[in-house]
Order: C-alpha cells, then structure tokens, then sequence
C-alpha cells in the first residue's frame, strides 16, 4: 500500500478507535477518505436496511439515490454477491446507476460481520480507472474498521445529508 494509503488508514483508524458513537465514526470515515485521497470525488456509506441499502453519511454531490434494493446497480450488486467490486468506465457497465454526470469509476465494498453483510463503502472518481490495488487493501480495511462499531439497524439510521469536507 502507498504511504498516503497508509496514512489515510492510520486516520481513519483513529477515528474510528477514539469514537464511540457509530453514527460519527462513520461521518469521520467518509470525511477522511475524501480529505486525504483527492481522486475520491464522493465517499459515501450505504447501510442494509432489510433489502435495501439506505443512504447514509457522505461526502460530495446529493445522490439521487437514497435506497437502492439488493441486486440493483453496482452498490445492489456489491451487497448481494458480498464482494467488492471495480469498475474502472461507469459508462461501460449497465449496472451503473448514474448519479454524476462527471463520475468515470467507482469501487463499492461490503462492510461485513461474518457473512452477514451490514453496508457498504461506496467511492466515486471523476477520473476513468482511478481505483487500483491499494485503494482496494485501504477500502477493505476500512470495512473491516466500521463493522463492529455498526449495531443494529434502529441504531444506524443516518441522515442523507452531505457533509462538509
């Protein structure tokens, strides 16, 4: 992983250590990760209510999409298969549900407990291929960071505002 990955995990880390509530350790989350890698152009949590991931806390643009069904779209796809996924031209995969107009790839990664999928981390780039190997190890980290301060569904209901970078 390069150093600024490193550096970004270290913080984010941090964060998520020194922060009991769920709700802030995942705004510091998104908050970081879009400070620390520029190419991130929107950072967001999605967390599974039931069949649906529900928009939570974000950094970038407002996104049209606030509940997305498991299977739909690259983030519905992500949560249903339990993997994360690249997708390195948005504009060349139908599953794609636009929400930017300048968004070229993206990267969702499941946040889980076990086999038992609790959100996802969900990373826009205005740039084609931006998200390689080390933004994978970073992300997946991240996830595994965030799923035990998330707990019960009632508890993790976010608000789907922006918050300020």
């Amino acid at each position: 992983m390069h150093d600024r990955h490193k550096l970004t995990l270290d913080a984010i880390r941090a964060a998520i250590d020194s922060e009991p509530n769920p709700q802030r350790a995942m705004e510091s989350t998104v908050q970081l990760l879009a400070r620390h890698l520029t190419d991130y152009t929107w950072t967001g949590i999605y967390l599974l209510e039931g069949n649906e991931l529900c928009l939570g806390p974000f950094v970038g643009k407002p996104s049209p999409h606030t509940r997305i069904p498991l299977g739909r779209g690259i983030c519905g796809a992500a949560a249903a298969e339990k993997a994360t996924i690249i997708v390195d031209d948005v504009n060349s995969d139908p599953r794609y549900l636009a929400c930017s107009i300048e968004t070229r790839s993206e990267i969702v990664v499941p946040i889980m407990a076990g086999n038992e999928v609790l959100g996802e981390l969900d990373i826009d780039s205005d740039k084609v291929a931006a998200f390689g190997p080390d933004d994978r190890e970073l992300l997946e980290a991240v996830a595994a960071l965030l799923a035990p301060k998330i707990a019960k569904p009632e508890d993790r209901r976010a608000a789907a505002l922006p918050l300020e970078s």
